[in-house]
């Protein structure tokens, strides 16, 4: 990276010399969210925790920065102009389908005391369920499970001597602190002899519930060229975001963290109502705008927004009537105000986020953001008549007609997107596509809790 004449502030000021954060996932979220927050936190509390990165299996991002000494750029995106910040914090970096054993030695290197993860909603269990993966066995494309390493590593670093660590999940899934202490327990219960080890990871490794918020679109040529034209920089892995960003989570660092309090992190007992307010409001909302923005031919959620003034009630509706009567917001919060700042991101057009990015995997998520609501509305007698659209929608995107708005445009990728397609060529009206959509299915979906069963919140030690 070439230094520019006026240099853009970089964060920290002091490059940490020790790596005590191993991140699993570097993606775009991770650069724009957690780093960020390190690298302030850094910036006022000196400490070892530079990061290590491990990218799943691209190495687009892993040789980039590393040409650049471990800096990256990153973009805010409003109508006030972009604006630019460079992070100094990554000690390495490295693909985790090249060097699964190093994943597996880091864990259990004593310098290393907090794992993050962004590894999606479809990282926490493998092809089959988890009862039908051996330790060792990779996902099906030859990249191994992040999780089974994960586990491998808590387990060496047991028997070299044990030293606390803590675990955060930085994914969009309902309790996320406890369904990873829960996969990795399941794991490690498969080891002979484990009593100790259990012991140990139920004392010793924490497992904080968080909630993580910022909208961080996917890098395209042109934020190249916006660093490169405010700094001098050439930076081949800038990364976009919006202004807005939010870090919610529990207080379980046994082996110590940074000073996250200081860049703005919010620690609480309980995570619940912020990932509600999470999931139900920005997520649903976001799909929602995603899948009706597909149907009118857009590529931008904001565009999707401004350009139709007939999908701003529909939205609003579903914000205020279908949402948030299922859920009690935060303490304090201003919930008004909060509701008019989720409507300028969602327009923010500079920001770019694509509608097709936003609807991936919907075939995963809309069963965690929906189906709860739909129970609550059903018990009161009534029906979500926005959350139906919603549904209808994202169905309609892969079974619609060459005439729907989404002909021609990119279609979001979707574990269920073939199975949908041949069943709408088969059944193009809606009663007997849904029979026959329930009756094809292999097994059961994968559901919230029942209605009354909604595990407790807490994920301390």
């Amino acid at each position: 990276m070439d230094r520019p004449a006026e240099a853009p502030q970089v964060l920290p000021r002091r490059r940490p010399a020790v790596a005590g954060i191993l991140h699993l996932g570097l993606g775009n979220f991770h650069r724009a969210h957690q780093a960020v927050y390190t690298a302030r936190a850094l910036d006022t509390e000196p400490g070892p925790w530079g990061i290590v990165g491990v990218a799943n299996r691209s190495r687009r991002v892993v040789d980039a920065m590393t040409a650049q000494g471990g800096r990256y750029s990153v973009v805010t995106l409003d109508a006030d102009g972009p604006r630019v910040e460079v992070l100094d914090l990554h000690l390495e970096t490295l693909v985790m389908a090249e060097e699964p054993e190093r994943v597996v030695d880091l864990v259990s290197h004593p310098d290393i005391r907090v794992v993050t993860l962004t590894i999606t909603e479809k990282g926490y269990r493998p092809p089959g369920g988890l009862r039908g993966h051996d330790t060792g066995e990779d996902v099906g494309d030859g990249t191994p499970w992040v999780i089974d390493l994960l586990a491998r590593g808590l387990d060496a670093r047991f028997r070299e001597g044990g030293r606390p660590i803590s675990v955060v999940s930085c994914d969009n899934v309902s309790g996320n602190g406890r369904v990873l202490r829960a996969v990795v327990t399941e794991i490690l219960e498969r080891v002979p002899g484990q009593d100790d080890l259990l012991a140990w990871l139920r004392d010793s490794v924490g497992f904080p519930c968080t909630m993580v918020d910022r909208i961080v679109p996917a890098t395209e040529p042109r934020h190249t060229e916006m660093v490169r034209d405010l700094t001098t920089l050439h930076d081949a892995a800038p990364v976009p975001a919006e202004p807005f960003s939010m870090w919610v989570m529990q207080d379980d660092f046994p082996g110590g963290r940074p000073a996250w309090e200081k860049a703005g992190v919010t620690f609480v007992d309980d995570v619940l109502p912020y990932e509600l307010l999470k999931l139900r409001l920005v997520n649903t909302t976001n799909s929602l705008l995603a899948y009706l923005g597909l149907l009118l031919g857009e590529e931008l959620i904001a565009d999707s927004l401004t350009r139709h003034p007939s999908v701003r009630p529909v939205a609003a509706h579903v914000i205020r009537h279908e949402m948030l009567p299922t859920f009690e917001p935060p303490p304090g919060l201003d919930i008004d105000r909060y509701v008019e700042q989720l409507f300028t991101r969602f327009s923010n057009v500079e920001v770019g986020h694509r509608t097709a990015q936003v609807a991936s995997d919907g075939s995963l998520k809309l069963p965690i953001r929906i189906v709860e609501p739909v129970l609550h509305h059903h018990d009161r007698g009534s029906v979500p008549a926005g959350l139906a659209l919603l549904a209808a929608s994202f169905v309609r995107v892969f079974t619609g007609p060459p005439s729907t708005g989404v002909a021609g445009r990119t279609v979001p990728e979707d574990p269920s997107a073939e199975r949908y397609r041949r069943l709408g060529a088969a059944y193009p009206g809606s009663h007997e596509f849904a029979p026959s959509s329930r009756a094809e299915r292999s097994e059961p979906a994968s559901l919230p809790p029942a209605r009354g069963s909604t595990p407790s919140p807490t994920c301390t030690r």
